[in-house]
């Protein structure tokens, strides 16, 4: 193991020879079993874990017993990607790829709407287009699961602490993550990071600085111009757009709890609700648009998020259920406006305002000079 992966080791991804044991912590995690079981057994048999677990372990272990590699990890991830993809999407296009140096690396930097399905269905394009598939950024909070952290980590993802507080614990963990960020670039690994914390749950995609003040810090070491440093990066901006947005009325709830109490918690195990609400909701057609890497002179941060934002913007995919929220029924077929209006039939009464302002959110960005 070089020095470089040491120097990581608390927040990178496995390594090949990590593997093997990352996948028997899985088999041996009852939690981990019950949820495969919950969404792959008859419902009947799920409910008796005591019988359950022995038939689930088994079918996994003969299909992931053998595994030493990465790669074959990220090949099973690509299987079950196609199936979700044919089972859940009525199509899955993409645009801007062809523009991208296939061996290059990149720092795609995207609009979040889906907690795992962002960065899934961006990698699935760079699969489909022969490219590698990217490591990618993971808040520490979605892994107060044992489970959760293994098989994040056995799919190249890496963990931002988010957790940490205390300022100077603050100011290490985000150098940390610059410095890993710069030196994955510079090894030739592609990074997905979405543009700011947390999924836009309104609509409305908007860079954070303060993320753009963390990839700055490893610059600021190597004493660049920020605009020299941009460059180096190759920051692209990814815009991903959904025809039904995924959890749409738990984030509406959230939005509207927030807008009456002040404050939303989330109970115990709600992200991973989401996570699973994500993969098996309907999500019509999903269209993931590829930017140009970022050459712009931007002297500050809040300059390079607006040059983020503009891409982002400007390639967001609108689809028909967009043009109806914001009301231009026009622009959708009559097919399409009874489609939304029968999704949008499932939607409690009291939430569907915000639900529908979700959706016009980007056409109504769009229209702004």
């Amino acid at each position: 193991m070089s020095s470089l992966v040491d120097k990581y080791a608390q927040i990178r991804p496995y390594n090949d020879d990590e593997v093997p044991a990352a996948l028997r912590r899985l088999l041996a995690d009852n939690d981990f079993i019950d949820v495969i079981a919950k969404y792959n057994l008859p419902a009947w048999l799920s409910r008796w874990s005591v019988l359950a677990r022995p038939l689930v372990r088994a079918r996994l272990r003969g299909k992931w017993g053998s595994f030493t590699t990465v790669e074959q990890v990220q090949h099973e991830v690509a299987h079950y990607l196609e199936i979700l993809i044919n089972n859940t999407t009525s199509k899955v296009t993409y645009s801007g790829l062809d523009k991208l140096d296939k061996e290059g690396a990149y720092l795609f930097v995207s609009n979040h709407r889906d907690i795992v399905l962002d960065p899934a269905l961006m990698n699935w394009g760079l699969h489909q287009h022969k490219m590698n598939t990217v490591r990618i950024a993971i808040g520490d909070n979605l892994l107060q699961v044992p489970y959760i952290t293994d098989l994040m980590r056995l799919n190249k993802s890496f963990i931002v602490k988010r957790s940490a507080k205390a300022p100077k614990e603050m100011l290490r963990a985000l150098t940390e993550l610059s410095s890993y960020i710069y030196d994955s670039l510079q090894s030739g690994h592609s990074i997905w990071i979405a543009q700011k914390e947390g999924r836009a749950k309104d609509g409305v995609d908007q860079t954070d600085p303060a993320l753009l003040k963390m990839l700055q810090l490893q610059g600021r070491k190597l004493k660049m111009p920020l605009d020299e440093y941009v460059r180096t990066l190759k920051i692209v901006p990814v815009s991903i757009s959904y025809q039904y947005e995924p959890c749409a009325v738990a984030k509406a709830k959230e939005l509207v709890h927030k807008r009456e109490f002040g404050a939303y918690v989330k109970a115990q195990g709600e992200d991973i609700e989401s996570i699973v609400e994500g993969i098996r909701s309907d999500k019509g057609h999903v269209h993931i648009a590829f930017g140009q890497p970022i050459t712009d002179s931007c002297d500050t941060p809040e300059q390079l998020a607006h040059s983020i934002d503009q891409q982002i913007l400007s390639q967001y995919y609108l689809h028909p259920s967009n043009y109806i929220a914001a009301g231009e029924c026009s622009k959708a077929s009559s097919q399409e406006q009874q489609d939304f209006i029968q999704w949008l039939e499932k939607v409690p009464q009291e939430l569907k305002s915000q639900v529908l302002a979700m959706y016009a959110e980007p056409l109504k960005r769009k229209l702004v000079p």
